[in-house]
């Protein structure tokens, strides 16, 4: 039976690997292991040791702490962020908004906040 705390490391670790453009196999490699076993941590399949964390944590460049932000008394409160980082679309279209230059990336913005209001 899956444990909450370990669905939402996985979680966790699946949304921070898709929003850098990470690969399992890329992290798979940069950690020492094979795909598969990044596949059971990131559905929660299987608990991640505190080791394997920290080389997890080190190569998505993030503390320790992220993945278990969003926790409290062991249980995982959904939010609007768990949603959209959900959403695979919406973090390819975060990383081309951080992909452009700050000028257009303000200009879009603006455009975005501009269409939101009108409809």
């Amino acid at each position: 039976m899956k444990h909450e705390v370990d669905v939402h490391v996985g979680t966790r670790i699946r949304h921070r690997r898709w929003l850098i453009g990470m690969t399992q196999q890329q992290l798979a490699d940069q950690v020492g292991i094979k795909f598969q076993q990044i596949q059971k941590y990131e559905t929660g399949a299987n608990r991640v040791s505190a080791s394997r964390l920290w080389d997890i944590a080190k190569a998505l460049d993030v503390p320790v702490s992220f993945f278990f932000e969003g926790l409290s008394d062991g249980r995982a409160q959904a939010g609007v962020d768990d949603d959209i980082l959900a959403n695979k679309e919406a973090l390819q279209l975060i990383r081309a908004y951080y992909a452009m230059p700050e000028a257009q990336r303000r200009q879009i913005f603006e455009l975005a906040r501009v269409l939101s209001h009108a409809a």
